[in-house]
């Protein structure tokens, strides 16, 4: 791997994080359209895989860190008896939201990638993707007259639910972030407030990746181009996700009931060009 392939990668992964794209389908993909000879599966991989996530994670906590405060400091009472009790909700409600990706990640994930992490089948699961993000955007505006539901007012059903939704990014080309933000449309948030649901839970789920890969990394050692390519594809990561963040949550909060729509229609194009591209 090149410094300028580890840099085009990081900035992939800290843009395609936030935004509902897929970040594992794109990762899958552009080495394939490229022809880049990048074994993904190589030792060497994993320790930059695992500052990837780092430096998205602190891109997102830099964007979040206020949000975290403000819950953390309701629900140690700080903030009121009533917010005390919202805030508790919503932590519990982020944990269990958890539990399904961390549950299903340990016993599924790398089966599930081997079967379906071919560049095809990448492609062909975002298709499904953007057909996902589109029919959500569409059953939006068929409740336009429904009231919109706080995420303190969601329940256990509803949180379990969404969790179990984030699980359908396991499989190459379908998003973390559109498959939550699709699951907390149909529980009856609005854009607005899925959006943030979906980031603050990416958080615990992109911590529990990186302390995993780092877990498994402990004994590969690395070269000092390695270690060079590892910090600025951190770097590059974070600042991305970072402004990608902030962007997501401000198309988002303005841009209600057909937010997801744009970007649909891009991952059914990419899709369908990268099938294309790759077959050539």
């Amino acid at each position: 791997m090149t410094l300028l392939q580890a840099i085009i990668l990081a900035a992939i992964q800290g843009i395609t994080e936030p935004f509902p794209i897929s970040s594992l389908g794109h990762a899958v993909l552009i080495p394939a359209i490229l022809h880049w000879p990048l074994d993904e599966h190589a030792p060497f991989f994993l320790p930059f895989l695992t500052m990837l996530h780092l430096g998205t994670l602190l891109g997102l906590a830099s964007v979040f860190w206020q949000d975290w405060k403000h819950l953390l400091r309701g629900a140690l009472g700080r903030l009121g008896a009533q917010q005390q009790e919202d805030s508790i909700r919503v932590l519990v409600f982020l944990i269990l939201a958890t539990i399904p990706a961390i549950l299903i990640g340990a016993g599924f994930e790398h089966r599930l990638r081997a079967i379906f992490g071919a560049p095809l089948a990448a492609a062909g699961f975002l298709v499904i993707n953007g057909l996902l993000l589109i029919g959500t955007d569409i059953l939006s505006r068929a409740k336009k007259n429904t009231p919109a539901r706080d995420l303190a007012n969601l329940n256990a059903k509803d949180t379990i639910l969404i969790g179990l939704a984030q699980c359908l990014a396991f499989f190459p080309g379908i998003s973390r972030s559109g498959a939550t933000m699709a699951g907390s449309l149909s529980r009856g948030l609005n854009h607005g407030s899925a959006a943030r649901f979906s980031l603050l839970m990416a958080q615990p789920v992109v911590l529990a990746a990186t302390v995993h890969q780092a877990w498994q990394s402990r004994h590969i050692a690395l070269s000092h181009d390695l270690i060079q390519e590892c910090i600025i594809g951190a770097i590059v990561a974070a600042i991305t996700a970072w402004i990608c963040s902030r962007a997501m949550l401000r198309l988002f909060h303005n841009h209600d009931r057909w937010s997801l729509t744009p970007f649909g229609f891009y991952c059914i194009g990419f899709g369908s060009l990268a099938v294309i591209l790759i077959a050539l």
